[in-house]
């Protein structure tokens, strides 16, 4: 792919694209997606040459230990690099929410009169792979209906895929598709035509309501004897066919050969960068004087710092003392933060009204994404990566398998994106087990970097929201469908920062330890009242709302909630996969690992043994093991 696409990606960084390779983070730059990461050698070249900090000996050391040239890029560690992009078709979807970020912060930032704060392109090389995942359809179909005019995506056509001919699989009709999702459809025939596909990027400019994909015809390996085939794809050219290729371009058989002049006909990148970034900092001086306020938050919201006031209101929510279900007090807690934090944004998988993710009286900072719950995730990372903007996405904890492969990325480039997943556990009811999550928490907890919250009541729903938050990470929201009581407040707000935390302690040496997340906190709580009836009162009662905070807790405050050996029982109304490790070789955990099944929420609870009897049952078993 770098010798097929060289053309129109040296023509987009040299002649299209404002950006300042001596300032990567400038606020106003074009942001530029390699959506086909599998070409990232394409990308580390411009990078170079163009004047990034990316030296010559990082090219020489490509996919190797430490480098900053991994296989794919990855933001963070390559400077330029704006997103991670592994898994074709999450790139295409990442640029979707950078250019409705853009949208959305000029909308929020731009004057009548100024020229425009915030004014900028989103470019992505695309290939035949994008195009087919399934992501790519739903993120294409949302961005034309949105309208979103400065997207600009340059195909990389060269019909090849690792099998073979892109024919074996992929004979659509590619351009009618995406004029049926209302983008402008461009095309270029021969991909070394440079006058051609500026002609074609121009033209896509000038389309201020409609995105665009320009088809550009190229020859993957062109120029090498594995041109146009399969071979050319997935591994090295290997050193006879490397010099053939060096022949065919009149080019001196050594490795890494730059002629004279190419770093400067390049460097005139960094000149016309510069002088761009200051034609943008006299527009923010300006707007800095006539709208000190205005700019201020510009500046504060770009760089991800928090309003002073931001949590504010959250003091005042919950304090009727009723039962909720979690999903509703997420709900509250997203419209208090709405009037003092103006960077989220957010919305729902078609779902809002179960997941309580509008934000009322303010329509332009809700997003309907549609049933288009993978893109939904990935288009919220582009978002977070834009800057600017806090995003959140919401829809039910089963259907967090749609979005896995998104999460992950979120998690990879530890991007501030927050999951609002609710209808938790069996007790989601009649809906039966296709939407009853079982696996999910598991599956969740396993993804390095994500922080998980189930919290068991509005008071932990609060402090994790006001983690999700504050910590800057990805994060998700486990929440239920059903009320749960309130538990005192003070304890909670603190102990869910710490992922665990003492909710009922015993005065002496305790005998056993109830942990517990989300509702079954309740049913410990209920267990623990039971045992005392029966006169077995040293047993304590944890609330572990988060295993990654408590997991990055000392030593000694871990031994602390676990307490000393004796027998720990563990309660979720999911898989029992990973509680073993709180609960310990002399411990049980009462967890469902089977799926669910169609009847009400409670009867469901009951029949698969979340009751006060089936745990008092596994408690007298732990107690008395011989009996």
């Amino acid at each position: 792919m770098p010798l097929g696409a060289a053309p129109m990606a040296y023509l987009l960084w040299h002649r299209i694209m404002r950006h300042h390779p001596a300032n990567p983070q400038w606020l106003n730059r074009d942001r530029f997606i390699l959506s086909a990461g599998h070409g990232s050698a394409l990308l580390y070249g411009l990078l170079h040459l163009s004047g990034y900090d990316l030296g010559l000996d990082e090219l020489r050391r490509f996919r190797q230990w430490e480098s900053r040239t991994p296989g794919h890029p990855e933001y963070g560690v390559t400077p330029g690099v704006e997103a991670t992009t592994g898994p074709l078709g999450q790139g295409f979807a990442m640029g979707v929410g950078m250019a409705l970020a853009e949208r959305h912060l000029a909308q929020q930032f731009n004057q009548e009169g100024y020229a425009p704060l915030v004014d900028h392109y989103t470019y992505a090389i695309v290939s035949d792979g994008d195009l087919m995942e399934g992501i790519t359809a739903e993120a294409a179909s949302l961005a034309g209906h949105l309208g979103l005019g400065k997207l600009i995506y340059l195909y990389d056509d060269n019909q090849i895929s690792i099998e073979g001919s892109t024919d074996l699989t992929f004979t659509e009709d590619v351009a009618a598709r995406f004029a049926a999702y209302r983008w402008q459809v461009l095309r270029v025939e021969d991909g070394e035509n440079l006058e051609a596909i500026e002609a074609a990027i121009r033209q896509a400019q000038a389309d201020g309501e409609h995105p665009s994909l320009i088809m550009v015809r190229t020859h993957i390996g062109f120029g090498s004897p594995r041109a146009d085939s399969a071979a050319a794809h997935g591994s090295p050219l290997g050193k006879e066919a490397l010099q053939a290729t060096r022949r065919h371009f009149q080019w001196p058989d050594t490795s890494f050969h730059i002629p004279d002049g190419v770093y400067d006909h390049f460097r005139t990148i960094v000149s016309r960068g510069e002088a761009a970034e200051q034609q943008w900092h006299n527009l923010l001086q300006e707007m800095q004087r006539n709208f000190p306020p205005l700019s201020e938050r510009f500046l504060q919201q770009m760089a991800g710092v928090l309003p002073a006031n931001w949590q504010q209101d959250l003091s005042l929510l919950s304090r009727d003392g009723k039962a909720k279900a979690t999903r509703v007090v997420s709900g509250e807690v997203l419209n208090a933060l709405a009037p003092h934090l103006p960077a989220l944004l957010g919305g729902s998988a078609d779902l809002a009204p179960s997941n309580n993710t509008w934000l009322k009286n303010q329509p332009e900072r809700n997003i309907h994404f549609g049933v288009r719950e993978h893109a939904m995730a990935a288009i919220s990372n582009g978002m977070a990566l834009h800057g600017g903007i806090i995003p959140y996405c919401g829809t039910f904890l089963v259907f967090s398998d749609y979005m896995r492969g998104a999460i992950r990325l979120s998690a990879l480039m530890g991007c501030h994106t927050i999951y609002v997943l609710t209808h938790d556990s069996i007790a989601v009811g009649e809906d039966g087990p296709t939407h009853q999550p079982i696996e999910h928490l598991a599956s969740l907890r396993a993804i390095p970097g994500l922080l998980v919250f189930r919290p068991a009541d509005a008071f932990e729903t609060i402090a994790a929201w006001r983690l999700a938050i504050a910590l800057q990470r990805p994060a998700a929201l486990i929440l239920t469908r059903q009320n749960l009581p309130l538990l005192p407040e003070q304890t909670a707000s603190q102990g869910v920062a710490m992922g665990a935390y003492l909710l009922v302690d015993c005065p002496e040496e305790p005998q056993l330890t109830l942990l517990a997340s989300g509702s079954e906190i309740h049913l410990a709580l209920a267990a623990h009242h039971a045992l005392r009836e029966e006169g077995i009162s040293r047993v304590r009662v944890v609330s572990m709302p988060s295993w990654e905070l408590f997991t990055q807790q000392s030593a000694a405050y871990q031994r602390q909630i676990l307490g000393p050996a004796h027998p720990r029982l563990a309660i979720e109304a999911g898989s029992s996969m990973g509680w073993h490790r709180w609960t310990g070789d002399q411990g049980a955990v009462l967890a469902i690992d089977h799926f669910g099944a169609s009847a009400p929420g409670a009867e469901l609870l009951q029949q698969f043994g979340f009751s006060v009897e089936q745990v008092l049952q596994t408690a007298r078993a732990l107690l008395n093991p011989s009996a």
